[in-house]
């Protein structure tokens, strides 16, 4: 008889499928292991793509999407990671990150410094090259100070790169400096790269700065092939952001820099004056003295900060009080 002359009694629970709802189906919490994962270094990040370098050689080159079980886990240029997938690199092939590994380093900053979001700018570079103009923009000293703060928080060595010297060759800005210990060197279009490569060479060095200081113009005679684009600048911050992603890119002789694109602020929300101090060994161990709360700005905000009481340090102690007054002040840019 045809189901359809059947009569209703007569159906049973065999007769009828379910499929089960979405909800009602297990899902496991096993993770794969990925034993086959290969390690890579980011050196380009585009609309959820990112540009990785097989085993840290620049000639393996592959493209790469993130790994569903990594959710938002952000991936910056400079992050050491694991890969799976298509590593052929051929046109088209994607392969997958499944893995990123702990930060040695990382350089961070914020829109300003009332935004509670930290943006992790570049991760795992041991230098930051700040690259200042002399003129044209003119130069502030409170910018050098802020990402001097942020390197030094975030585990990297500063050096401050001047261009543009020929149009202010008596210029006293450097002299700002001189109680920091900061390497500084002149990097425009009339000086020898040389000096530059050699404190570049075999290392990862992130490269900022304000727009139209000369920062890409430096990178194209560091990596002519780089092919940077160069513009003009109308004012301090607010010229053609002529770097639009950050990039890194392999040098000659061995090691990276990352060029960045133009800031127009340095946003130092997400960092404390113990972050600062922390940073200089001769110093550190002194604020476990200072009362609760100290910014170590000394009198009168602060009368009992154990700074003041270094022999010897006074000079050393007065050029970090410069830093933290850029760390409180809301200019993050000047």
């Amino acid at each position: 008889m045809s189901r359809a002359g059947r009569a209703t009694a007569s159906y049973d629970e065999s007769d009828v499928r379910v499929r089960p709802g979405r909800s009602s189906r297990p899902r496991t919490k096993t993770r794969p292991r990925h034993n086959d994962a290969e390690a890579a270094m980011v050196v380009s990040v585009d609309r959820g793509r990112w540009g990785c370098v097989l085993g840290g050689d620049p000639a393996r080159r592959i493209v790469a999407m993130r790994a569903r079980e990594l959710g938002r886990t952000p991936i910056v240029v400079g992050d050491q990671v694991d890969v799976v997938g298509d590593r052929s690199g051929k046109p088209d092939t994607l392969a997958r990150i499944v893995r990123v590994a702990d930060r040695k380093t990382v350089l961070r900053r914020t829109a300003d410094d009332t935004d509670p979001f930290e943006r992790i700018v570049v991760g795992n570079a041991e230098q930051l090259f700040i690259v200042v103009a002399l003129a044209d923009p003119p130069p502030r000293t409170g910018f050098v100070e802020r990402a001097m703060v942020a390197a030094y928080a975030g585990g990297l060595r500063p050096i401050l790169c001047l261009t543009k010297h020929d149009l202010a060759a008596d210029s006293e800005f450097a002299s700002s400096f001189d109680d920091l210990d900061l390497t500084i060197i002149y990097g425009g279009v009339d000086d020898p790269v040389g000096p530059v490569l050699e404190l570049l060479d075999g290392r990862l060095t992130a490269l900022i700065g304000h727009s139209g200081v000369g920062k890409s113009t430096l990178v194209n005679r560091l990596v002519p092939e780089a092919a940077r684009a160069v513009g003009a600048v109308s004012g301090v911050g607010k010229g053609k952001h002529t770097s639009t992603q950050s990039v890194a890119l392999p040098l000659p002789d061995g090691g990276w820099v990352i060029d960045t694109p133009g800031v127009r602020s340095f946003g130092l929300a997400h960092i404390t004056p113990d972050d600062v101090i922390a940073a200089f060994d001769d110093l550190a161990a002194a604020i476990d003295d200072c009362p609760r709360g100290c910014t170590h700005l000394g009198p009168p905000a602060d009368p009992e900060c154990a700074l003041d009481h270094l022999p010897g340090k006074e000079r050393r102690v007065a050029a970090i009080r410069i830093l933290l007054t850029a760390l409180n002040s809301n200019d993050s840019w000047s």
